[in-house]
């Protein structure tokens, strides 16, 4: 009888992926598509613990919750690469330190 994939694993994973996404943010400030990724990696960490409770609790609602954060988590990236895209044609540049001369 082999040992199965269960409960705590996906937990497991799940902190591995969001302490990866933390530490991308904090660590790397300079660049913003690196800031994005890391934003992305924290929301699918949390998406497979909705699932991996789903499937827990033998419930859908978290499996479709889930689906709905890659949908926002999909149309957030398009708009931010999409901001980023029109920033780095009128500045040059998309370092941290040139956006926050935007506020204000």
């Amino acid at each position: 009888m082999g040992i199965g994939i269960e409960l705590g694993h996906y937990l497991t994973v799940g902190a591995i992926l969001f302490t990866l996404g933390v530490f991308g943010i904090f660590i790397n400030r300079k660049n913003i598509v690196v800031i994005l990724m890391s934003v992305e990696l924290i929301l699918l960490s949390v998406n497979l613990n909705f699932v991996a409770f789903s499937a827990q609790l033998n419930d859908l609602q978290g499996q479709i919750f889930a689906l709905l954060i890659l949908t926002v988590a999909a149309s957030e990236s398009a708009i931010g690469l999409a901001i980023l895209v029109i920033f780095y044609r009128n500045r040059g540049s998309i370092a941290v330190e040139d956006v926050n001369m935007m506020k204000g």
